[in-house]
């Protein structure tokens, strides 16, 4: 099984948007798993039209666009999912009200909030950390590898390493047991068809959780 790999859009000026979706296109056709769309900054309409663009640049290829919480962008632009923040809305609730086969992730920072996570049911995956230090998250103390394996352990669920994640770091995290990862700077590199190479070869061993397979009518 192929691990999950998942670009996390990093934060980027309105003028900047129609490239950030050719790097989008890129990634996916570099062989990410997820595009999780995380811009806070943007209005609902700003939002809407870069997941159209993002679908858009996708197209015919099998990575899927996730929007980072704002359920009502990814209902209304028709996205393949929603990334929840671990204080956001339960997973259930947002189950009652989206499409067949629509992709639910949570952010989580400790095994508690792994486990209870994933207990409420609802959700496809987990994105856990901040593992490692990262200049991303100066304020937030990193987690460490032992602490994501426990939450691995202690769900039945996919759970993605995030923060601080490199090259160097990519045989420690698949040691963990987790399905994959998510990140911003591991993707800013020019190759990432290489990266995601490095990626695939780190987990060659590993038995890492799959996400439910993409509705064929979506």
């Amino acid at each position: 099984m192929r691990p999950i790999v998942c670009l996390v859009t990093p934060p980027t000026p309105p003028a900047e948007l129609a490239a950030l979706a050719d790097r989008i296109g890129d990634a996916a056709r570099a062989g990410l798993d997820l595009i999780q769309i995380r811009q806070p900054q943007l209005d609902a309409r700003s939002l809407g039209d870069l997941v159209h663009r993002a679908l858009d640049a996708v197209c015919g290829t099998h990575a899927r666009v996730i929007v980072n919480d704002r359920l009502d962008v990814a209902l209304a632009t028709g996205a393949h999912g929603v990334h929840l923040r671990e204080d956001s809305v339960p997973a259930m609730r947002v189950r009652a009200v989206a499409p067949h086969g629509f992709l639910l992730g949570r952010s989580v920072h400790s095994v508690s909030g792994a486990v209870t996570a994933a207990s409420a049911g609802g959700l496809d995956y987990l994105i856990f950390g901040t593992v490692f230090q990262t200049s991303s998250k100066p304020g937030q103390a990193p987690v460490g590898a032992a602490a994501l394996a426990e939450a691995v352990a202690a769900t039945p669920l996919p759970v993605l390493a995030i923060g601080g994640v490199t090259l160097a770091r990519l045989a420690e995290v698949a040691g963990t047991g987790a399905s994959g990862l998510a990140a911003v700077g591991l993707f800013a590199t020019a190759d990432m068809t290489d990266t995601v190479r490095h990626v695939h070869k780190a987990w060659q061993h590993a038995d890492p959780r799959s996400l439910p397979a993409p509705d064929p009518d979506s």
